[in-house]
């Protein structure tokens, strides 16, 4: 059964009031994809009375006050995109479609959306129950960041949301925590991956640069990201705070990882995997087709790249599930009415870290000196892809399951890492799991840019390249690996957009057409480099286009209309 989400749906469950009442920028899509209704059914799960307001109309009061006040809490996020990311182009231009709106225009989440949606809160509710954000727009921007769309140093979200508290990361844990003190008349303000205002710091927590200081010196801003950067993990971070005018941000420590179990429980609720009525009249929802019938095996990514938020959001350790719970999810997507045979995705943030991690990370968190991919995987990272061959192969035994899919992606180098099963994985995806084309990120080729992406060297790129078309041609099959690529990035100039080409048509043999303008996003290190223009590794300046112009122009060198 679907959270309530109109009047019509609390008549019918005889609720006159609501506990927790989520506001989100997407449409309602009950789906382990998408992170309100994860939080939805688990706190419906914990015993609470949930109701879902999705896209509300923020020139129109009745959306928002449709539900009424909520007892303990208002829950709000962007949805699953950052809502400037999902309104604009790397270019800023206004992006006229939207694959999680009912109808596909994009015409019904606001810039800013989490800030909008608080405030209209505020507007229609006066002296109204906390209201706690979430979701990746609050999570990047929980501190003092550099905003692309305005170019400037903005403060928290927290701040400018007028919000009581803010959940970042996956935050599963934290609103459960939340819920249950609020409900108990407990303070919050100890909750680990948490972050609230208050007019005096916290003691012990470390201090952060003012916002007024990043916003008036870059060398500031560079010191605070550092320090931010290195107290994420759950097992090193130190709480800290930072100064905006006369109030302070404080930022607790991260929630603890889940365990694997906690990560099952999560993805044996149940979600129907649809859109919800009031949403599906008003027209098909695009992402419905990727996520309806693909399966998450695993949360995090330990690759670290720096224009990437998904090791910040999701966390640079990677918890897999057991694979007695995939499979079980599996034959429940078998039974749907309208399942043809075909798993579209088996997979996470990149499908072949399924099933292993480095284990002196897991007992001490996150080395501070070193990354667990780049400049090579390091030595205490084991890859081993025994599991997710051991899985694939089970998915494949599953009754009215014609074919499974592997279409997150992989990421090369560690397969290639893994002496033992590569090649035996390698066989897998050729044989069983592809459609035809292998999508992989190699994003350049040129040892500057890769260097500040944090990626692997091109030669990684070519042995891979060998091994799939050894094996493809072994399988008699006609596949394909399908690239992706990008485009000005800081620190990437003509000249190596051309290296680029030359390199793509000459080792590849291709022409790419999957090539992206850089989009600096909120609190991550590649937005830094182009705010400051500065490499933070080394201090040292570094070329960056800002140009719209010429941001196309390096875009165009590679995928079309190539200039002399």
């Amino acid at each position: 059964m679907l959270l309530p989400t109109t009047k019509e749906d609390l008549q019918k469950l005889k609720w006159d009031k609501l506990d927790v009442i989520l506001i989100t920028g997407d449409a309602y899509i009950d789906s382990p994809f998408i992170g309100v209704s994860i939080i939805g059914r688990l706190l419906a799960d914990a015993g609470y009375r949930v109701g879902i307001i999705a896209q509300p109309d923020w020139k129109n009061e009745n959306d928002i006050i449709r539900l009424g006040e909520p007892e303990l809490f208002w829950g709000i996020t962007g949805g699953c995109m950052d809502s400037m990311v999902a309104n604009y182009t790397a270019t800023k231009k206004k992006r006229r479609s939207d694959d999680l709106t009912a109808g596909g225009k994009n015409n019904r989440r606001p810039d800013r959306a989490t800030v909008v949606y608080t405030n209209l809160i505020r507007q229609h509710f006066k002296n109204t129950k906390p209201i706690v954000l979430g979701g990746v727009e609050a999570s990047l921007r929980r501190l003092a960041h550099y905003d692309f769309w305005s170019d400037s140093i903005r403060r928290s979200i927290l701040f400018d949301a007028r919000a009581d508290m803010l959940t970042y990361g996956m935050a599963e844990k934290a609103i459960l925590e939340i819920a249950r003190k609020l409900r108990d008349g407990h303070d919050t303000k100890s909750i680990r991956g948490m972050c609230y205002i208050s007019p005096s710091p916290p003691s012990g927590y470390i201090e952060l640069p003012s916002y007024e200081t990043v916003w008036a010196d870059k060398k500031s801003f560079i010191k605070m990201f550092a320090t931010f950067y290195r107290n994420n993990d759950p097992l090193s971070a130190q709480g800290f705070f930072q100064k905006h005018g006369n109030r302070f941000l404080v930022h607790n420590p991260p929630q603890a990882h889940l365990t694997t179990e906690e990560l099952d429980k999560i993805y044996s609720l149940d979600f129907t995997r649809d859109v919800h009525p009031f949403h599906s009249a008003q027209g098909k929802v695009k992402a419905m087709d990727t996520i309806r019938f693909s399966i998450t095996t695993h949360r995090g990514c330990y690759g670290e790249c720096n224009f990437c938020s998904i090791g910040l959001h999701e966390g640079k350790t990677v918890i897999s599930r057991s694979e007695k719970s995939i499979l079980k999810e599996a034959k429940k997507i078998s039974a749907l009415p309208d399942f043809k045979g075909y798993i579209v995705d088996v997979g996470g943030s990149t499908a072949n870290m399924y099933g292993f991690d480095c284990r002196k990370k897991q007992k001490s968190g996150a080395c501070q000196d070193k990354r667990c991919l780049y400049p090579q995987i390091c030595d205490s990272m084991k890859p081993d892809h025994s599991r997710q061959i051991y899985l694939l192969k089970e998915l494949r035994k599953i009754k009215n399951i014609k074919k499974v899919f592997v279409a997150s992606g992989i990421r090369y180098d560690l397969l290639l890492s893994d002496k033992k099963y590569a090649s035996g994985y390698m066989q897998e995806l050729v044989n069983h799991h592809i459609s035809g084309q292998l999508k992989i990120a190699p994003e350049h080729v040129s040892s500057d840019t890769l260097k500040l992406m944090g990626k692997p060297r091109a030669q990684s790129l070519i042995n891979f390249k060998r091994l799939f078309e050894k094996y493809s041609k072994a399988s008699g099959r006609e596949q394909y690996l399908t690239y992706y690529f990008i485009a000005a990035h800081p620190g990437c100039t003509e000249e190596n957009m051309r290296e680029l080409k030359s390199f793509v048509s000459k080792e590849l043999k291709t022409h790419p057409r999957q090539v992206q303008i850089f989009t600096p996003l909120p609190s991550t290190y590649s937005a830094l480099m182009y705010f400051t223009e500065t490499d933070p590794a080394t201090g040292r300046g570094i070329f960056v286009e800002k140009n719209a112009g010429e941001k196309q122009r390096q875009k165009d060198i590679v995928s079309g209309n190539p200039h002399p």
